[in-house]
């Protein structure tokens, strides 16, 4: 309860302090639950309004706005953010809009924190997408061939073919791309792949990179296998 509440006020608050300007009629607005969650996008539209801005943001394939205190951001900034609460058909007075869905955000910033890292690397291997079944590249390797030839493939360069089910972007100053192809060594089916490259969920791509074992960013961020600036091909 004290976690709920931790999370809960301090965006009641920004969303109270918004009204000296902004005013939401209680016929219209419809408030979900405060979430909690790793959260960023590209900011592609801005709009200062008094003591905040509404962002519009680019999140993978998701285009949403953001309400935020005022701060200074270009269009192209990549912005952060793990507390969140959703108010639909808010009214701006100050704007004379009336926004169909706005996202509160209580604790945005241009640099991924060590808190946000955590959020998002959290559980962050997918589940076993078992219907998932994507044929090799010539001369690549599956995703269980890797993980059962890691020790050999250790710093050389692999090609691999996959079906991208999960996509974080601008997290350390790289994208991690998650990537399976129905195969499976003893459980191992999912290959986590960087690069600076952009990708969708449900993409089916070719990457090819250095293969590192036992690699560690520190913070906890540990990684028996994973494929290093990868270059790129999408089916």
């Amino acid at each position: 309860m004290k976690i709920l509440v931790y999370l809960v006020f301090p965006v009641l608050l920004f969303i109270a302090g918004c009204g000296n300007n902004d005013t939401k009629s209680n016929e219209k607005v419809q408030s979900n639950d405060t979430q909690a969650g790793s959260r960023s996008g590209e900011v592609i539209d801005k709009i200062d309004a008094g003591s905040y801005s509404y962002l519009q943001l680019k999140e993978n394939d998701q285009i949403y706005w953001a309400a935020v205190p005022t701060m200074k951001i270009e269009n192209g900034e990549q912005i952060f953010f793990s507390e969140y609460m959703e108010m639909k058909n808010f009214k701006s007075e100050t704007l004379d809009r009336t926004f169909e869905s706005v996202l509160f955000v209580n604790d945005a910033n241009k640099v991924a924190d060590k808190k946000t890292l955590q959020m998002a690397h959290a559980n962050l291997k997918p589940g076993n997408e078992t219907e998932i079944s994507v044929d090799p590249i010539d001369g690549g390797k599956t995703i269980a061939q890797i993980f059962s030839e890691k020790e050999s493939l250790k710093d050389n360069t692999v090609k691999v073919r996959g079906k991208v089910v999960k996509f974080n972007g601008g997290i350390m100053n790289r994208n991690w791309i998650h990537i399976q192809d129905g195969t499976d060594n003893k459980g191992e089916y999912d290959l986590l792949i960087t690069s600076n490259e952009t990708v969708k969920v449900g993409d089916t791509i070719t990457a090819e990179g250095k293969l590192a074992t036992d690699k560690d960013f520190g913070a906890g961020y540990f990684y028996p296998v994973l494929v290093e600036d990868a270059k790129i091909i999408i089916d």
